[in-house]
């Protein structure tokens, strides 16, 4: 079940005009996301000394980074490659919700399809990290802001609206489901009236019942049929089919690559980069983004598989949530292609 990317090579050389073209073809591809917005927080300090008022460290603010996180992040990965984005999705009425905003702003981003909610705080990860002069940089702690209650009637009603309004304008539906509220049924219902879909979502896949293609990690996967992959890959893909109706799976597979599945045929796509990973944070949402774009172009599941394979061997060697470019995973391919 396992192929080496020495095995994977001559397969890969035979797709290498396809692969160049589609990926020349991302830029401008109309999409849009439907997901949990998430701003991804990141603030460092210097470590001065202890706290006379309890046993924890006081740090001397340095900076703070601010980017896209949850499905913010897959809508970021896609323009980042060049796509048309409309992002649609609920933010809080609070500073939070205005810089995530901003952020997909100036990346080109259409927030028209982003609903303030003022009932609800705008989904943020604060992670607090720290050092000393000789030592590096290590999390302390993280923050969530978030809340676990449903959004009212009236914001499924909006949400629905706004895909419906604009749904026969792009060519994919994006869903990423980070299980923050927004994927009510409503939602989804509207989300999968269009014909090309691409579910991402951490848990309930049965709810997107009739997506096109599904793209689990292994954990989501075994959640979703209720035991362990281990040695029965084709009998989860074979029942994730049955149970979601999609035409295609592709599970992720980390440092072993990803393996892609309809009713009659596999794929198994080895890991493009396996001695420089250093942060798997975002990698779905970038692997998603390059299928996403891959599918808009007109490419084949497989040929949207191997680019968002190439595309996550790129972003695993940064650390925190990160994006790639249309030159970056060209050099990378041909790279590949010459050894």
């Amino acid at each position: 079940m396992l192929m080496s990317l020495t095995a994977f090579l001559p397969h890969l050389r035979t797709l290498r005009d396809s692969l160049l073209r589609h990926l020349h073809q991302f830029q401008g591809q109309r999409v849009m996301v439907v997901g949990d917005l998430t701003l991804d927080e990141f603030m460092t300090g210097a470590v001065e000394r202890v706290s006379r008022e309890a046993p924890v460290l006081i740090l001397r603010h340095e900076h703070t980074r601010q980017v896209p996180g949850g499905g913010a992040n897959a809508i970021y990965n896609l323009a980042k490659l060049g796509g048309q984005v409309l992002a649609v999705g609920i933010v809080g009425d609070d500073e939070q919700g205005r810089v995530l905003c901003r952020i997909l702003e100036a990346a080109g981003i259409d927030t028209r399809g982003v609903i303030v909610d003022p009932d609800r705080p705008t989904v943020t990860k604060t992670r607090i990290a720290g050092h000393s002069r000789q030592s590096v940089t290590q999390q302390i702690v993280r923050i969530d802001r978030k809340s676990d209650a449903r959004p009212k009637a009236e914001i499924e009603a909006r949400l629905a609206g706004v895909i419906r309004s604009c749904i026969d304008d792009v060519q994919v539906v994006v869903c990423s489901d980070y299980n923050e509220g927004v994927f009510m049924p409503e939602v989804i219902r509207a989300a999968l009236y269009h014909p090309l879909t691409v579910v991402d979502a951490q848990q309930g896949l049965q709810r997107y019942r009739g997506a096109t293609i599904f793209t689990p990690n292994i954990p989501e996967a075994e959640r979703a049929v209720g035991y362990s992959v281990t040695g029965n890959l084709r009998q989860v893909a074979d029942d994730l089919l049955q149970l979601t109706e999609a035409k295609q799976i592709l599970i992720t597979r980390g440092e072993e690559g990803m393996s892609l599945f309809d009713r009659d045929r596999e794929f198994h796509i080895p890991a493009f980069n396996r001695t420089e990973v250093f942060d798997v944070t975002g990698a779905g949402d970038t692997v998603v983004a390059a299928l996403t774009l891959t599918l808009a172009a007109g490419g084949s599941f497989l040929e949207g598989a191997i680019l968002g394979n190439l595309a996550a061997s790129i972003v695993v060697r940064q650390f925190g949530t990160s994006t790639t470019t249309v030159p970056e995973m060209e050099e990378a391919l041909l790279q590949l292609l010459e050894e």
